[in-house]
């Protein structure tokens, strides 16, 4: 994730009791009004999802310890505040650590929190992440093995980070990984093996392939040009031979494209199409200025000028928009609360869902704090939303002032005609012109008549 500024070269009826749901009831994820133009995620079954949780991440283990820091609990909590969807952090170094060779400890690994997020009905993403191109910069992605360089410099730069992206030999090492044959195989392979292993899992929800990739920029190029010339000539030709890849072994699963981070300053991709029935743009949400600590600025347009420029790629490919990062490191400065009530409104507008950076104990980017309660301001991304609709979605919107969700769809004429939602912790009352069925706390189903027009209104009633 971009976590610093750029340099400047850079730069129904009433409630219902509780009750048993049907064995038919199978839901998976949520619903919104949507940006005209730009097609909503669905499931095998049609249903409109929206997706609204968690990064769930561990950088810092590696080998035998690889993954330890992740738990069952991250998936039991972000499931109790209402949260349905994770994209879990996989590394390609500690999944090849030697050319062909796949580490069966690290696939095992994957798979256990898979299952851990298949009991707490959360579905996942799974993220082939790079920070800094990998290990042979101080960071973690793409194996040392794979990390060509020419022999140009690097420096460290470990008070700036994302700086590091503008070294020669990283620069170069992405040239290479995009440029030569062999390379380009090993890439593939590894999104291979991950498809055999997990495509038919049930919380799998498809495979980000790759996280804000970069490239070279070439004598002369200012950052936009060079950004719009590497997704057009580099990455479009990269995803579409990874989508293959997937496809060797998931046919249902969504692949996920992302742009440059560069998207976070408003510049439209050049990503090409992507030759796929099931694509998803997952562009990242950050603001370079709040990365390096300063104070959400309402007035200077930055999240309506990300939003013109992130909704391009999807209404051109019609393509659905599921935003893979965001969130500031500092959220409790005075104009936060602003932010997050402006950032939600925003990404309801025009995307599928969110997963924010980052469900962890601490401080920092986390969440959540040591005990599991929000982190200031943290709690505002927790709303009721419409998990799965069994229909064609009129509109849905939240009114964080006054606790009220509101939902209004036309329920499919055919197949499945259970539509969930999703309720933070409190109480919540529940009023539709549909049969509401409740089974557990912060759920609800509803149940409507083919082709009936539905009406939902959920009024927070008290908090917890």
């Amino acid at each position: 994730m971009l976590r610093t500024t750029l340099t400047a070269s850079v730069v129904a009826a009433a409630l219902l009791v509780p009750a048993a749901l049907p064995a038919y009831a199978q839901a998976p994820t949520p619903a919104r009004q949507g940006e005209p133009g730009i097609p909503h995620l669905t499931d095998r079954q049609g249903r409109v999802l929206t997706l609204r949780g968690w990064n769930v991440e561990d950088k810092t283990h590696r080998g035998e310890k690889a993954l330890s820091a992740i738990t069952e609990r991250h998936f039991r909590d972000m499931r109790a505040q209402g949260f349905d969807f994770a994209r879990l952090l996989v590394f390609w170094d500690d999944l090849e650590p030697r050319p062909g060779h796949y580490s069966e400890a690290y696939l095992s690994k994957i798979q256990r929190i898979l299952d851990w997020a298949e009991r707490s009905d959360i579905k996942v993403v799974l993220d082939a992440h790079q920070d800094v191109f990998g290990p042979a910069f101080g960071h973690r992605g793409i194996p040392e093995w794979a990390t060509r360089t020419d022999g140009l410099p690097f420096t460290p730069h470990p008070d700036d980070w994302f700086a590091e992206y503008f070294e020669p030999a990283v620069q170069r090492a992405f040239t290479h990984l995009y440029d030569d044959p062999d390379l380009r195989r090993a890439q593939a392979g590894a999104w291979r093996v991950l498809a055999h292993r997990f495509a038919h899992h049930p919380a799998l929800i498809g495979y980000d392939l790759i996280n804000e990739p970069m490239g070279e920029l070439k004598q002369g190029e200012d950052l936009p040009t060079a950004a719009g010339r590497i997704e057009r000539e580099q990455l479009t030709p990269l995803y579409n031979r990874l989508a293959d890849a997937v496809r060797s072994a998931d046919r249902d699963g969504w692949v996920f494209v992302e742009p440059t981070p560069i998207v976070g300053e408003g510049v439209p991709t050049g990503l090409g199409r992507v030759d796929d029935p099931k694509v998803v743009y997952a562009p990242h949400f950050y603001n370079t200025a709040m990365e390096a600590g300063a104070d959400y600025d309402p007035g200077a347009g930055w999240i309506e000028a990300y939003e013109r420029a992130v909704v391009a790629y999807p209404k051109r490919y019609k393509v659905p928009v599921v935003v893979g990062e965001w969130g500031p490191l500092n959220n409790s400065l005075p104009n936060m609360r602003r932010f997050y009530g402006d950032a939600m409104a925003s990404l309801a507008r025009y995307s599928s869902g969110w997963a924010g950076y980052v469900w962890c104990y601490g401080g920092g980017y986390c969440a959540v704090d040591d005990s599991g309660a929000f982190r200031k301001n943290k709690e505002l991304t927790a709303e009721p939303y419409a998990v799965s609709v069994a229909g064609t979605v009129r509109s849905a919107s939240y009114d964080p002032a006054t606790g009220v969700y509101r939902l209004a769809y036309r329920a499919a004429r055919h197949g499945t005609r259970l539509t969930e939602l999703s309720l933070p912790r409190g109480t919540w009352r529940i009023t539709a012109n549909a049969t509401v069925l409740r089974s557990r706390p912060g759920r609800a189903w509803l149940l409507a008549a083919p082709d009936q027009g539905v009406t939902v209104t959920v009024r927070r009633i008290a908090d917890q």
